[in-house]
C-alpha cells in the first residue's frame, strides 16, 4: 500500500509543479486561454486525446467488452471515425478560422465573429449551453475520482473528491491552458502506456492468445461475435457516437491553439494513433480480463471495475500505483478542460461581454481564475447534493453538445452560405431535440424499438441540420465581408494566402 500511494502522491505532485510552471509562462488572456497559440503538434493530438477519453476509456469501455464482448465494438469504430473527420475537415479550418476571424479564442467567440453578430444573442445562447452541460460534465468527473479514492484507497467519498479537486482546481487555476495541455501530455502517455502493460500482462498470464480465446469460447462464445445482440438501429446509433466530435467545445478548442496549420498533419497523425492504441487496449483489457477472471474461478461484481481489479491482482504496490494514476489521469485530464472552457465562457462570453468590455488582459486574467474556482465548486456542490441524477444526465452532454454545436461548426466551416439565423436555429433545435427524446425514453412507456434503441445523437443531429440549411436558406444571406472572410480563409488553407499572424 506505501508503494502504491507513494506513486499516486508522485503522479498529483508533478501535475500541480507542471501548473506553478505554466504559472509563470503565462502573460495574457490569451496565453490563459489559449496558450498563445503556441502550442506544437505532439502537445495538440496528446491534450485533445486526453481530454476527449475521460474515465470512460478506462472503465466503461473495457467494462462493456467484460459485459458483452465485441459486439459493443461498434462505438469504438464510430468514436474512430468521427475523431479522424473532426481532425481532418474541422482542426485546420478552425485553427485558420478563428485567427483570421479577430483571433477568437473561444468557441462562442467564433460563432459571434465567424458570422458577424453584433446582438451577441449567439455567443450568450453557446456560452449558456457549455456552463451548463460543463458544471454537470465536471461534477460527474468529481463523483468518479471521490468513489475511485474510496473503493481503491480506503478514503472517504468525500476525502477523495476534495483531494481531487484541490489538485486540478490547482494547476488549472495557476496555469490555465499551457498546464492543461502539459498536464495533458503527461496523462496522456500515462493512460496508453497502461492500457499496454495490463492487456498484455493479462494475456501472458492466462496463457497467451489461443488459450485465452479458448476460454471465452469455452464459456461465453458470444463475447466473440461481432452481431450478437444487436440490432441495426442499435449499431447505427454505437457509430452515431462519431458525429459527436464535431460539437465537442473541450476538443475542439485544441485545434485552434496550434502554432501554425502547416503542423496539424502531424498533430492528425499522432493523435489518432494514440487514439487507436488507447481504445484498442481498453478494449482487450475488458476481453482478457474476462477471461482471466474465468481461468480463476472467479467474477467480478461490476465489470466496470476490471482495470482496476487487474492492475491490483497482477502488479507490485508501486506499479499498480502507477496503472491507477492513470485512471486519475483520464479523470482529471477530462475534468481540467472542463473547467478552462467553462472559465473561459464565463469570462470572455459573459463578463467581458456585458459587464466590462474594456476590461485589461490582467483584470480578465484574474476573473478567468476566479471563474475557475466557481465552476469547480458549483461541480463540486452538484457531486455532494445529487450524485445519481447529475451521472445520468451526464451520459447525454455527447449528445447535447454533438447535436447543438456540431453542425454549426461544421457547417460554418464548408459552407460560405450559412448565416446567423441558421446558427441559432440549429443551436436551439439540437439541444431541444436531444432533451425531449431522452425525456420521451425515460417516461413514455412502450416505445416502438426504433425510439427507444436510437440514439439521441442521430434524430437531433438530423433535425439540427436541416434547421441550419433551412433558416439560412429562408432568411437574408451573409454580407459581402463576410462572404471576403470566408474566401480568405478557403485561399489561406489552399497555401494560397500567408497565414494571418496573430499578434
Amino acid at each position: 500500500m506505501n508503494g502504491m500511494w507513494f506513486a499516486i502522491l508522485l503522479y498529483l505532485g508533478l501535475m500541480v509543479t507542471l501548473g506553478v510552471v505554466a504559472y509563470y509562462r503565462t502573460k495574457n488572456m490569451n496565453d490563459y486561454m489559449l496558450g498563445g497559440r503556441t502550442i506544437g503538434p505532439v502537445v495538440t493530438a496528446l491534450s485533445a486525446g486526453a481530454s476527449d477519453m475521460s474515465g470512460w476509456l478506462l472503465m466503461g469501455l473495457p467494462g462493456a467488452m467484460f459485459a458483452t464482448g465485441l459486439s459493443s465494438g461498434w462505438i469504438v469504430i464510430g468514436l474512430l471515425l468521427g475523431a479522424y473527420a473532426n481532425w481532418l475537415l474541422v482542426a485546420p479550418r478552425l485553427r485558420a478560422y478563428t485567427a483570421h476571424a479577430g483571433d477568437a479564442i473561444t468557441i462562442p467567440d467564433y460563432f459571434e465573429k465567424r458570422f458577424h453578430d453584433k446582438s451577441g444573442v449567439l455567443r450568450t445562447v453557446s456560452a449558456g449551453v457549455i456552463l451548463i452541460f460543463f458544471i454537470m460534465y465536471a461534477s460527474s468527473g468529481f463523483v468518479a475520482g471521490g468513489r475511485l479514492f474510496e473503493s481503491v484507497f480506503g478514503l472517504e467519498y468525500t476525502t477523495g473528491l476534495w483531494i481531487l479537486a484541490a489538485v486540478v482546481i490547482g494547476y488549472v487555476f495557476l496555469g490555465g491552458f499551457l498546464a492543461v495541455s502539459w498536464t495533458d501530455v503527461v496523462q496522456g502517455m500515462i493512460m496508453v502506456i497502461a492500457l499496454l502493460i495490463v492487456p498484455a500482462v493479462t494475456l501472458a498470464l492466462s496463457g497467451g492468445i489461443n488459450e485465452t480465446l479458448e476460454t471465452i469460447r469455452s464459456t461465453d462464445g458470444s463475447k466473440l461475435e461481432l452481431f450478437k445482440g444487436q440490432t441495426v438501429i442499435g449499431i447505427v446509433s454505437l457509430l452515431a457516437w462519431g458525429l459527436g466530435y464535431f460539437g465537442q467545445p473541450h476538443i475542439i478548442v485544441r485545434f485552434m491553439a496550434i502554432r501554425n496549420l502547416h503542423e496539424m498533419k502531424t498533430a492528425r497523425r499522432v493523435g489518432m494513433i494514440w487514439m487507436t492504441f488507447s481504445i484498442v487496449g481498453a478494449m482487450i483489457t475488458g476481453l482478457f480480463g474476462y477471461a482471466y477472471f474465468t481461468q480463476q474461478g472467479g467474477t467480478l461484481n461490476n465489470p466496470e471495475n476490471v482495470f482496476i481489479q487487474l492492475s491490483r491482482d497482477l502488479f507490485p504496490g508501486f506499479v499498480t500505483g502507477l496503472l491507477l494514476a492513470a485512471l486519475l489521469a483520464a479523470i482529471m485530464s477530462t475534468i481540467s478542460t472542463q473547467l478552462l472552457v467553462s472559465s473561459s465562457a464565463a469570462t470572455n462570453d459573459f463578463y467581458q461581454r456585458f459587464l466590462k468590455r474594456n476590461a485589461s488582459d490582467k483584470e480578465l486574467m484574474v476573473m478567468g481564475r476566479v471563474m475557475v474556482l466557481v465552476v469547480a465548486l458549483l461541480a463540486i456542490a452538484l457531486s455532494f447534493g445529487a450524485q445519481k441524477s447529475i451521472l445520468t444526465l451526464v451520459g447525454y452532454a455527447w449528445a447535447g453538445f454533438g447535436a447543438a454545436f456540431g453542425p454549426v461548426v461544421l457547417f460554418s466551416l464548408l459552407w460560405r452560405r450559412m448565416n446567423k439565423t441558421g446558427a441559432l436555429a440549429s443551436m436551439v433545435t439540437g439541444s431541444v431535440v436531444v432533451i425531449a427524446w431522452i425525456l420521451v425514453k425515460l417516461y413514455v412507456k412502450d416505445l416502438p424499438f426504433y425510439i427507444s434503441e436510437m440514439y439521441e445523437m442521430i434524430p437531433a443531429f438530423l433535425a439540427s441540420t436541416v434547421a441550419l440549411v433551412v433558416g439560412s436558406l429562408l432568411t437574408k444571406a451573409p454580407s459581402q465581408a463576410i462572404y471576403d472572410e470566408f474566401d480568405e480563409v478557403q485561399a489561406q488553407l489552399k497555401g494560397t494566402e500567408p497565414e494571418r499572424k496573430v499578434v
